[in-house]
């Protein structure tokens, strides 16, 4: 049996000034989700074989700081990885994406499902995947054997983690999407209908003084 682990990044601040193939750094949020993330990880029973990583920038410092939950090992980045955009019936989404452009993303994510997901050869075998929100929504269209366009409808957070087993029979089994028990709720971001939160001190709201009733 196999098991692919796919963890999305953490949080990060867009910046348009940024090149988009490699994108911005994680947010201090991003970090602390990343190190809970980490922590899980290492709690779960099974050991990893393999360690991947996208080679976006959020990606590589999620990895980094997961790295620090399992000393001495590194992760190999694999540039099919990358976030991309693939075809979705949600046409009002990907209206300004050029039609090669989505048919290229879908090609790159095939191409990481055929690798990734199949049996093991020798014995069972767990591979962990850090990754963007469409890589992970496309992989797990695939592993459903559904309409990958479907792929919108689903919303995973910002450090969540999804499990996928594939057994020696070459059956794919979808075992958790999106999970981010391991994160507390004023920390979550990512998904659908999230508050923006920030770990930037807020200023503090003092209590009027109140004179004594005379």
């Amino acid at each position: 049996m196999r098991t692919i682990v796919l963890v999305r990044h953490g949080n990060y601040v867009a910046d348009p000034a940024i090149d988009e193939k490699i994108g911005p750094s994680l947010s201090p949020l991003g970090v602390a989700q990343a190190q809970l993330a980490g922590a899980a990880l290492m709690g779960l029973p099974v050991h990893f074989d393999h360690l991947y990583a996208s080679p976006m920038q959020r990606a590589r410092d999620t990895a980094a700081v997961i790295a620090g939950d399992f000393p001495g090992r590194g992760f190999e980045v694999i540039d099919d990885l990358a976030e991309c955009t693939p075809p979705t019936r949600r046409t009002e989404i990907s209206k300004d994406d050029k039609p090669a452009e989505l048919a290229a993303c879908k090609q790159k994510l095939d191409r990481v499902f055929t690798r990734f997901f199949k049996p093991a050869t020798a014995g069972d075998q767990a591979d962990m995947l850090v990754c963007h929100g469409n890589v992970i929504r496309y992989l797990v269209t695939r592993a459903l054997g559904v309409d990958t366009t479907a792929w919108l409808e689903m919303s995973v957070g910002h450090a969540s983690i999804t499990t996928i087993r594939i057994e020696a029979d070459g059956r794919l089994k979808v075992i958790a999407v999106g999970d981010v028990g391991h994160i507390p709720p004023n920390m979550r971001t990512g998904t659908t209908g999230d508050p923006r939160r920030s770990l930037a001190i807020p200023e503090l709201r003092e209590m009027p003084e109140i004179e004594p009733a005379h």
